[in-house]
């Protein structure tokens, strides 16, 4: 069974996409802020990271370049979850050293096919 860290502070999001995820047979971690994520993603080891951007403490853009400065975290697919819908906002994401970038609110209907493309590259 595959694992995903979901870092996510805010409780009804982290409900529907652990809810999406298990439902599709993942298994979920979650961290609610970016210190527990920068904590977990190593000791876990998950297939797939899904990193919201605005978080308590250290933001997403921060925890993901933390996560990427290991030799385990240059390697797993790092997905941004955000409402971040302004011009220039996608390239920050990315430079931050975000795999891929999906946009807030999370669409069930759509949102695993996207993970698992992700996944598949992994792969």
């Amino acid at each position: 069974m595959k694992k995903i860290l979901v870092v996510e502070d805010n409780d009804n999001n982290l409900y529907l996409i652990t809810f999406i995820l298990e439902k599709a047979g993942y298994q979920v971690v979650a961290a609610k802020t970016g210190e527990e994520g920068v904590e977990m993603a190593p000791r876990e080891l998950p297939d797939l990271i899904l990193m919201d951007i605005q978080l308590p403490g250290i933001n997403g853009l921060e925890t993901t370049r933390r996560i990427r400065t290991t030799p385990w975290g240059s390697r797993v697919p790092i997905i941004a979850l955000t409402s971040y819908a302004l011009v220039g906002d996608r390239e920050q994401v990315m430079g931050a050293g975000c795999t891929g970038y999906i946009e807030k609110p999370i669409n069930p209907a759509t949102i695993m096919g996207e993970i698992e493309k992700y996944l598949a590259r992994k792969d």
